[in-house]
């Protein structure tokens, strides 16, 4: 029996794509995804964040208590399982509940005055209508930042995600920003949404008829169509902001136009997560129609201590690789370039072959990608692999060379070929070669 890849997820795969595959398949190319993830490695560097890893499965308790029992991913999504031991465990849906369990067990934050900088990259896993741009499998790269209340640390958080995009080629994305408000002013909000929304319940869908009583601002959430026309009219949280939530939004959109980063803010804009408190963000690209979110996040400055740890204030964002890269294909923009050989060593004896390994494995010893045949082929099936490889160089193992301790390097753009000793080789092969 063959088998597939479960519905919604993929494999990621090494080689170049068929041009005549669709966008969503060509993307699927590991050297795409290594491009990618060292863009991301590399502005973090920048920023000064280190990485940290966590389990692809929590307690299931860990994303109840954080992420909110009436969220769509919560109540709809999670792939829940009870392991041989009983426990209750659930493949993460989300990367910062994870990161913040990790935070809290090792005690990473050891004080006032420290600013934690933490970046990751991982699977996360939901149970949802698989389609283009949105999969069951998904992955993501993050950002977290714990210990810094300013907006000043917003500011930030938002420049290094912008940065990374721009440097993975989507410079022409659109930075929309609002408040969530923080749990003094919700209440007030909350009642207000409420009166506003009774009168249109039984036009709106089942989902936000339940969140009517028991979460109402995760109606502004919704992405059924007969909401939408009732939420573009509700009243927005910006106009219940206390003081001190006020002046920090104020403060987040000053600091981003000191630096020159241009945004909307959209009144409507709700992260699909309780833990959110005050700022709130997306970074959308039309490229992709209604999926066009392709980074979001936010202020969580309750969530460090709701998980036992301390009340340290926290700001972060989830990225996913999937959506990114497709934006990248359907835009036509190149997005890494596949490692390829600089040389393919051509032997015909059992002593060439012999000493062909040897050389490659001295070559490959000081930093030059090389290629050897391993399959005992004919020299013009390896030359035709040599081709196809992309090599730049082919150097011909010749027992009547290797007595003078020389190798025949030809290249194979224009068919140049000289002779080199074979100990300069790798100072050759690194440097120029004639031709």
């Amino acid at each position: 029996m063959r088998y597939q890849a479960p519905r919604g997820t993929h494999d990621v795969l090494p080689g170049d794509a068929d041009p005549q595959q669709r966008p969503d398949e060509r993307l699927f190319r590991s050297h795409k995804w290594q491009w990618l993830e060292g863009v991301f490695r590399d502005v973090c560097a920048r920023f000064g964040v280190e990485e940290i890893r966590t389990p692809i499965f929590e307690a299931t308790g860990l994303f109840r208590r954080s992420v909110g029992e009436e969220t769509d991913i919560v109540s709809k999504e999670m792939y829940e399982f009870e392991d041989r031991g009983g426990e209750d465990l659930t493949l993460r849906p989300e990367g910062t509940a994870g990161v913040m369990r990790a935070i809290v067990e090792h005690g990473l934050m050891g004080g006032e005055g420290q600013l934690l900088k933490v970046c990751y990259t991982g699977p996360i896993f939901r149970y949802e209508r698989a389609q283009r741009g949105r999969y069951r499998q998904h992955h993501q790269v993050g950002i977290e930042y714990l210990g810094g209340d300013g907006p000043q640390v917003d500011v930030e958080v938002i420049a290094l995600g912008l940065t990374y995009l721009r440097e993975l080629g989507l410079g022409d994305v659109e930075l929309q920003i609002n408040s969530v408000g923080t749990p003094a002013s919700r209440p007030v909000h909350r009642e207000a949404l409420r009166d506003y929304l009774r009168p249109h319940l039984d036009g709106l869908s089942e989902d936000s008829r339940r969140r009517f009583d028991t979460n109402p601002l995760r109606v502004l959430d919704s992405k059924a169509p007969q909401d939408q026309a009732v939420i573009e009219g509700a009243p927005a949280m910006l106009d219940y902001l206390e003081p001190d939530a006020k002046a920090h939004f104020e403060a987040v959109c000053a600091g981003l136009e000191d630096i020159g980063i241009p945004f909307t803010v959209n009144r409507r804009l709700v992260r699909g997560l309780d833990y959110y408190q005050k700022t709130a963000f997306e970074v959308v690209h039309g490229a992709l129609g209604s999926q066009n979110v392709v980074l979001g996040g936010g202020r969580y400055d309750g969530l460090v201590e709701s998980l036992g740890g301390p009340a340290v204030p926290g700001v972060g964002f989830g990225s996913g690789i999937e959506r990114a890269l497709l934006v990248l294909e359907q835009l036509e923009r190149p997005g890494g370039e596949r490692r390829v050989p600089v040389a393919y060593l051509v032997a015909r004896s059992d002593s060439e072959r012999r000493y062909a390994q040897r050389l490659a494995a001295e070559l490959r010893a000081g930093g030059v990608a090389v290629e050897m045949d391993l399959l005992g082929r004919s020299m013009k099936a390896q030359m035709r692999a040599a081709n196809s490889c992309g090599a730049a160089y082919a150097v011909f193992v010749r027992d009547d060379l290797l007595e003078a301790g020389q190798v025949a390097v030809k290249c194979l753009e224009d068919g140049v070929q000289v002779q080199v000793q074979a100990a300069e080789l790798a100072a050759s092969l690194n440097g120029e070669m004639p031709g």
